[in-house]
């Protein structure tokens, strides 16, 4: 009797098993394939190249090297771009992301969602070209602060220069920031404000009470998404420097391109690798700190 029902049981549960396969994992297959064959395949790959020498042996002088200068300068350029435009970008975007969801109408928000993101897409040889005609030394805006008696250029001021990075940066940062940390003010219940309200909470307690704390999560996230935004940014930045401000992303370009003597072979890769551990640094913290934030804000 036992044996039977065991003989019954086992198509039924290899039944179910296959239902729920097919259910819950069969659509996804595609989605993991592309996943697995354009990104992990691919950083698995780098990994494995960054530790091999010219002869195709083990070898960690690719991770040595990359310490040194001028990669190391290139690292700190890297990363203090990323703090700095994350920065300057982070606070002004969360006011304006709030203002806008608050207090602007349905139309305003869209047309708002639709310029950021434009805005934020816009890089390379385009956003270059864009800030030369605005800021280069012949530029219109240029032409009328010099008119106000005011030569940007006077100094050691250039779009090339890190200060002049920094500026074109933030063309982008900025709706970025507004993009990300919308959601997290469209999930503050207006239920909040009034419950607090009627407590006897003035809007200062309020704020300093709950909206401070529920939104912090959100926007150190936001913060660690510009960073790596900002850090990882190669198109523009090898638009306006052309090379003269040492940055990770260009150094890597270059490798890749060739301009590498025969002993480099495989020093982009490792830079490269190096990239992807600082930019995770950022990356993860976001997507946790994202999936923590999300238990309030549904």
């Amino acid at each position: 009797m036992t044996l039977k029902v065991i003989e019954e049981g086992a198509p039924t549960r290899g039944r179910a098993f296959l239902t729920s396969f097919i259910k819950n994992y069969l659509p996804a297959t595609p989605l993991l394939l592309i996943v697995g064959f354009f990104f992990l395949f691919p950083i698995a790959r780098l990994i494995h190249v960054s530790f091999l020498s010219n002869e195709n042996t083990f070898t960690i002088d690719n991770f040595i090297t990359a310490t040194q200068e001028p990669y190391r300068t290139g690292f700190v350029n890297s990363i203090k771009i990323g703090l700095f435009s994350a920065a300057i970008a982070a606070l002004p975007g969360a006011i304006a992301a709030y203002f806008i969801e608050t207090r602007g109408s349905s139309k305003l928000r869209r047309t708002i969602a639709v310029m950021n993101g434009v805005l934020a897409n816009t890089g390379g040889i385009p956003l270059a070209f864009m800030f030369y005609a605005a800021l280069g030394i012949q530029g219109q805006l240029t032409k009328i602060l010099k008119f106000f008696g005011w030569d940007i250029y006077s100094g050691t001021f250039s779009l090339g220069s890190f200060i002049g990075l920094l500026i074109v940066y933030l063309y982008f940062q900025l709706p970025l920031m507004i993009i990300v940390f919308s959601p997290a003010i469209v999930s503050l219940r207006k239920e909040w404000s009034e419950a607090a309200r009627n407590l006897g909470a003035s809007q200062l307690n309020y704020w300093i009470r709950i909206g401070i704390p529920l939104l912090f999560p959100s926007f150190i996230a936001s913060f660690l998404l510009l960073f790596a935004s900002g850090f990882s940014a190669y198109a523009t930045a090898n638009a306006l420097t052309v090379g003269t401000l040492p940055l990770t992303p260009l150094q890597i370009g270059g490798l890749l391109d060739g301009n590498v003597s025969a002993a480099q072979l495989n020093l982009g890769k490792a830079l490269g690798v190096v990239m992807i551990l600082i930019s995770a640094c950022a990356v993860i913290p976001y997507l946790a700190i994202q999936k923590r934030s999300a238990r309030w804000q549904n």
